[in-house]
């Protein structure tokens, strides 16, 4: 079941939300069964042979967790051994159906041996759920987790707005909300707040993310199918993507933390406008944010961090990164994605070090801006990688954008003198995916508003939630606060959304 879809916006949404409310009256117990139950039957909505995994892996971790707290006073390393030995079992099955055929399809390509396991599905949402779990039995471990109760562990693993893209969320941030009485009780403050989240970031993907793919997607499948565009066709192609990217996660992000809201339970913030980055430090801090602290927290820390000299500091950041790539996908281009942004950070942390044994100053406005282009450049490199289906094709786009396949432009040019100016340099009018039939115009007027909203606006967060004493410049006038003029733009908005939804798209995230 999709956020962006009418069963889900007319139908569960409504009946789970009055369900919850209604059984909150009589017991807080009960409400959080009946929200657990319906993040289920919300998961085995795409398939149910796959609920019995989810609450297999649930009861195992749950027990796990639960013994691994109780051995904390007694037996210190039994309890570590029991640890480790259920982190194993938790990367042995996301392991198993993620990246079996991954690892298959390299060993006979690498020994020419033909061994074949038959195709694995993927089941939904695992990669989220299983970082989830790992992310409680260390917290358990370390003593961070105070309270037990299956029903609340259950909704914690299973809570649909986050289930399946994310937030990878920790123990401790839920579960005081989930056991709060007051969670169960109406907040129309909360309500009011969580459906202009959710119809913000439904707006970005509808209107905004879902219309890029009209342009990125096609370049994409002509690159898998051999061919090579050229110049101006690629970098449509690359940037469209680039939006795609941005808005479908950052509205997925929102939507998920609206509709929590409805609940009154607060997801942490998973997106922070991580284009207006001015480095690639920056933008690891701003792009799934919840992930960057994972690896951080249960991946870099432990191998060592930052302390034990620089050597060791690069390397454990570029194990992280492989690491990180190799979850978001079963592919090399997601390793290579990975080495790409590992090599990015150890040039950027080298670069900061640099500039502090030479005592440079604060960098101004020129040099400032100069690195936020830098940064977003290397970005968009690295999702060409990202998107590709194989390394080669990657390649094909990339010496694309540079000019090495020729430039083609839109053919009514031909006729012109300007046309016959530029013929004699080489120019030509018929690429091998014909401008006119990207539409290459509305791809333009299409990226250039996304890269304004991305690039020069306040994001759905800052709008919905900055203190009225905080808001400067554009927040000033388009910070959310009841009001008519503002139900108008958000009813004007619901009005095109719900008219676009039959264009129904799943969320890009929902792969990995």
């Amino acid at each position: 079941m999709l956020f962006n879809s009418y069963v889900f916006i007319f139908v569960f949404l409504p009946i789970v939300l009055s369900g919850f409310y209604l059984i909150g009256q009589r017991s807080h117990q009960f409400a959080s069964l009946w929200l657990a139950a319906a993040s289920l039957f919300f998961y085995g909505w795409w398939d149910t042979r796959f609920v019995g995994l989810l609450l297999a892996s649930i009861a195992f971790n749950y027990c796990a967790g639960y013994v691994v707290a109780r051995w904390a006073e007694h037996n210190r390393r039994q309890q570590k051994w029991l640890l480790g030995g259920a982190i194993t079992a938790n990367l042995a099955l996301l392991g198993y159906f993620k990246y079996a055929n991954f690892f298959a399809d390299s060993l006979q390509t690498l020994t020419g041996t033909t061994l074949s396991i038959g195709e694995i599905v993927l089941p939904l949402g695992i990669s989220f759920y299983t970082f989830t779990q790992i992310a409680f039995l260390v917290d358990t471990y370390q003593g961070k987790v105070k309270e037990y109760r299956f029903i609340h562990y259950t909704l914690f693993i299973t809570y649909f707005p986050h289930l399946i893209a994310g937030p990878v969320l920790h123990h401790k941030e839920m579960m005081p909300q989930f056991a709060r009485p007051a969670t169960c009780r109406l907040d129309w403050d909360n309500i009011a707040t969580g459906l202009t989240i959710f119809l913000l970031g439904l707006g970005k993907k509808v209107l905004i993310a879902d219309t890029l793919a009209e342009y990125a997607t096609p370049v994409f499948q002509v690159v898998a199918q051999g061919g090579q565009p050229m110049l101006l066709e690629a970098w449509i192609g690359v940037l469209a993507y680039t939006m795609q990217l941005y808005f479908d996660f950052s509205a997925y992000s929102d939507m998920a933390i609206g509709i929590s809201l409805l609940f009154n339970v607060q997801l942490p913030i998973n997106f922070n406008s991580p284009y207006k980055s001015t480095s690639i430090i920056e933008f690891w801090r701003r792009w799934h944010m919840t992930l960057s602290r994972f690896l951080r927290d249960y991946l870099y820390i432990p191998l060592g961090g930052n302390q034990h000299g620089a050597t060791s500091r690069y390397l454990n950041l570029m194990i992280t990164m492989l690491l990180g790539g190799l979850w978001h996908g079963a592919g090399w281009t997601f390793v290579i994605w990975g080495g790409l942004h590992g090599c990015y950070l150890l040039i950027n942390h080298a670069w900061r070090s640099l500039r502090t044994k030479l005592g440079w100053s604060t960098p101004g406005r020129m040099t400032t801006a100069a690195g936020g282009m830098l940064t977003f450049l290397a970005v968009v490199v690295g999702w060409v990688f990202f998107r590709a289906d194989s390394a080669s094709s990657a390649m094909n786009l990339l010496q694309a954008m540079v000019g090495i396949h020729g430039i083609s432009l839109e053919p009514k040019l031909a006729a012109s003198a300007v046309g016959n100016s530029l013929a004699a340099l080489g120019a030509q009018f018929q690429g091998v995916m014909p401008l006119t039939e990207l539409k290459s115009g509305k791809a333009f007027n299409a990226i250039l508003i996304a890269m304004l909203i991305a690039f020069c606006l306040p994001n759905v967060q800052e709008i919905v939630q900055t203190p009225t004493t905080e808001r400067k410049g554009l927040l000033r006038y388009m910070a959310w606060r009841p009001s008519w003029a503002h139900a108008l733009l958000l009813l004007t908005l619901a009005y095109f959304v719900l008219t676009n939804l039959h264009r129904q798209s799943e969320f890009l995230y929902f792969q990995f």
